[in-house]
This record gives C-alpha cells, sequence and structure tokens, in this order.
C-alpha cells in the first residue's frame, strides 16, 4: 500500500491543485482557481481528430466542385484548420500571414509551414509538407517583390499539375505583390470565403461534439466566475478566471474583451479594463470563448454582484433580454427562412431599439460564422436571405439597454438546430440568474 506522501503525489499529478489568487491592494479576501476536470480533458481527446479533419475537407471540397474552382490557398488560420486539421500560432498568423496551403479539388492537399516549425504540424490532415515562402514585409523587408514571386511560381506550379485546365483558383488572404503575380500566371482569382463559410454551415457528430466540449469548459468558467464575483474585485480580474479555465482545459483564447459592469454595461460593445466592481453592479458579459479543438462557445450572462439586492429596473431590463431570447429560440426550426424568422421575431420595445444588438442570430462554428441574421429594421442595409438546417450551430442574441439608460443586460444562448427544434448547449441557467 502507498504511504500518505505517495498518494498525495499521485493526486497532484492527476490534477492541478486549486490555487489561490491575491486581490488587489485594499480589496477584501482572495478567490479560489479551480482544478482541472479530468474527465472532461479526457472526453477532449477522445474526440476522433481523423473522421472531424476528413469531414471538413471533403465539405470543403463539395463546396469547391459546386463554384468550379480548381482548388482553393488558404492563409487565414481558421480556414487553414478547417481544410487540414492544423493549427501553428494562430493568432500571431492572423496578422503576420507565413504558412498556407494549396487545397486541390480533384488532387493533394499541400501545407507549406515555416522551416522551423514543421514539427508542430506534422500530423495534420495533408499529403505533403513544404517549407513556406513568406513574403510580407516584416519577414522579407524589401525582398518583398522577389519573395512573392517565388511564392506565386510554386503556386501556379501546383495549380497547372492538379487543376485540370483549370485557372479559377479560390484565395483567401491575399495582398497586392502576390495578387498581382498569380494573375500574370493568368490564374483567375475567387473570394473563397463563400464556399468555405457555406462548407462550414453543417455540424458532422464530431463538430457537434467539440462544440459541447467548448461549451462545457465555459460553463465551468461561468460557475468560478460567479463565484469569484463580489465587491472589490476589478473587470479585469473576473474576466480572467475564463481565461484560465479555458486555457487550463485545452482552450485557446477568447475573441473579444467583453466583460463589463455598472454604467459601463450601457451602451454594450465597451471593453473590460480596470473598473472595480461595486455591490448592486451588473455585470455583463459575452464569453466569446474558443475552446477545446478550437470550437467556440459563444454565451452571454448578466449578473447582479452580491451584497445588493436588483433594483427594479435591473430586474425588468432582465426579464426583457430573457423573454427576446427564448422567444426567438423558440422559432428555430430546420426549414425556417432568415427573413421570416425575421419577421414573426420578438419586438424590441421602442426605447431599447436605437441600442439593440447588431444581429438577432449568428452561425457559430471556430468562431462567429455563417449565418448572421438582421432585424427586420435592418433588412435592406444588412439582411440577406437564406435557411436554418437540421445540424446548424447558432446563437441567438439580446441586448437590453435604453438610450441614455445607466445600466443593460446583454442575454446569448447558443443552440443546436435539430429536427424538433432548437436545443441549448449550455447548462448555465436564465432563469432567476440575476439574483445573487
Amino acid at each position: 500500500m502507498a504511504s500518505d506522501g505517495q498518494g498525495a503525489k499521485r493526486h497532484q499529478s492527476r490534477i492541478l491543485r486549486t490555487s489561490r489568487l491575491v486581490s488587489p491592494e485594499g480589496s477584501p479576501g482572495e478567490w479560489e482557481v479551480g482544478p482541472v476536470n479530468e474527465d472532461l480533458l479526457s472526453r477532449i481527446a477522445a474526440i476522433d481528430q481523423h473522421a472531424l479533419d476528413a469531414w471538413r475537407l471533403g465539405r470543403l471540397r463539395d463546396e469547391l466542385r459546386q463554384r468550379d474552382f480548381a482548388g482553393a490557398l488558404l492563409a487565414d488560420p481558421m480556414n487553414l484548420r478547417y481544410a487540414t486539421g492544423t493549427r501553428n500560432m494562430a493568432i500571431w498568423t492572423m496578422h503576420a500571414p507565413g504558412r498556407y496551403a494549396f487545397v486541390a479539388t480533384e488532387g493533394p492537399v499541400v501545407l507549406f509551414e515555416f522551416s522551423a516549425t514543421k514539427h508542430v504540424t506534422a500530423g495534420g490532415h495533408f499529403d505533403e509538407m513544404r517549407s513556406s515562402t513568406p513574403w510580407i514585409y516584416f519577414l522579407a523587408g524589401p525582398r518583398t517583390g522577389e519573395k512573392a514571386t517565388v511564392w506565386a511560381d510554386e503556386i501556379a506550379s501546383l495549380l497547372a499539375r492538379h487543376g485540370g485546365g483549370n485557372r479559377r483558383l479560390a484565395v483567401d488572404r491575399c495582398d497586392p505583390p502576390g495578387a498581382e503575380r498569380l494573375l500574370a500566371h493568368g490564374i483567375q482569382l475567387f473570394d473563397v470565403q463563400e464556399a468555405i463559410e457555406q462548407a462550414r454551415r453543417i455540424k458532422s457528430p464530431e463538430e457537434i461534439a467539440c462544440l459541447r466540449l467548448s461549451m462545457e469548459v465555459c460553463d465551468l468558467a461561468i460557475d468560478r466566475m460567479r463565484a469569484a464575483l463580489r465587491p472589490g474585485i476589478t473587470e479585469n480580474q473576473l474576466w480572467a478566471v475564463l481565461h484560465e479555465t479555458n486555457i487550463a482545459h485545452g482552450g485557446e483564447w477568447i475573441e473579444a474583451r467583453a466583460l463589463v459592469s455598472g454604467e459601463r454595461t450601457n451602451p454594450w460593445f465597451q471593453e473590460c479594463g480596470g473598473r472595480v466592481i461595486e455591490a448592486g453592479d451588473i455585470v455583463a458579459f459575452d464569453t466569446d470563448l474558443v475552446g477545446p479543438h478550437g470550437y467556440l462557445a459563444d454565451i452571454s450572462r448578466s449578473y447582479v454582484c452580491p451584497d445588493r439586492r436588483p433594483s427594479d429596473t435591473q430586474r425588468m431590463l432582465y426579464a426583457l433580454a430573457q423573454e427576446q431570447v427564448l422567444f426567438n429560440m423558440g422559432l428555430l426550426r430546420p426549414g425556417l427562412g432568415f427573413r421570416d424568422f425575421a419577421d414573426r421575431c420578438w419586438r424590441v420595445p421602442e426605447g431599447f431599439m436605437p441600442n439593440r444588438y447588431m444581429m438577432m442570430v449568428h452561425g457559430v462554428g471556430f468562431v462567429d460564422e455563417y449565418p448572421s441574421v438582421a432585424f427586420a429594421q435592418d433588412w435592406d442595409a444588412w439582411g440577406y436571405d437564406g435557411v436554418f438546417e437540421e445540424n446548424m450551430v447558432v446563437s441567438v442574441e439580446s441586448y437590453m439597454g435604453e438610450a441614455g439608460g445607466h445600466e443593460g443586460v446583454k442575454l446569448e444562448q447558443q443552440v443546436l438546430i435539430t429536427a424538433d427544434g432548437a436545443v441549448a448547449l449550455s447548462r448555465t441557467p436564465f432563469v432567476d440568474a440575476i439574483e445573487p
């Protein structure tokens, strides 16, 4: 039998011990960072990566065929991951592209990786890996034109070999030096985003499992945020709990700094900062959490900081936001058109229309994706039609804050559209959630 000391060591190797974060000077107490959930980690690791990758590449190729594209040239890290199952410095390469992939519609997938990081993506879903030729100014400097020529010559050679005479290439990110050189090869360039967004709109069983796991991480983080919420904590410190829980469970990043309190909750779209949260403040947040396997958990909740009861105004704001989300969720079903949804949706009271959220519903996958469904009032400016389908995942939005009002409430629910309607993916409740 192991000694108590040996048993403790084994326990420590299985889970991260609870630690404590020191509160800011002048703030009472401390709050805990919880242990890693080992069961959740095990289920995240059990995802069938091969099935995930094969489905996504197949979906993309189907869309490329429908548009008569010979292939796609992808540099956006979201698109690269969808097509190849690889990630490598995703945030950095969003602003410093230097890795890319050529996806032949009828042929190989060739991943171009930084020479020094090939080992990172060696197990991805592709046929060949080559060293990339980055031509961004940061890396190429005054040799940008030279490097862009080498880059374009290699892409043109692949298209000639695997395009079957088709010169129609779909691309995502291609600045003028590269685009000019591809055009000089007689290649026709098209925007790939429609094809890849349409591919993403329907989720496979593995993708749905990933989205559920990301939401479990998100729900756990919200439990810990609510436990940490007390007078004296800052917005940034509370927001850090969301990050810590996500990263500890294999998650990746948070898309925005959308956690605010008190008067900073109206209007929406302010970023969290060092404001000290006080008793009775509304604290509203939008998770925008890119979790395990790169999938999004995108919900919003609003709470009242403890030690003071919610005011009648706060209760009213919360009730309106909850009613909007639940009513609009109840409309969702396969076959419902976007315009039909907009015409039938919950009507925002006039005093709240100026500060309404920018959309009613948006798609969810790696990040926010197609579709974005506009309010009927915004249809002429931003609306477009389409149809909700089974196995789409969407988030249903609400923000309630009167023009010139003191506070606002943000609520949002992420749902899976099934044959029987919308099913919420989050277990974090709405009902009575405003009670401290």
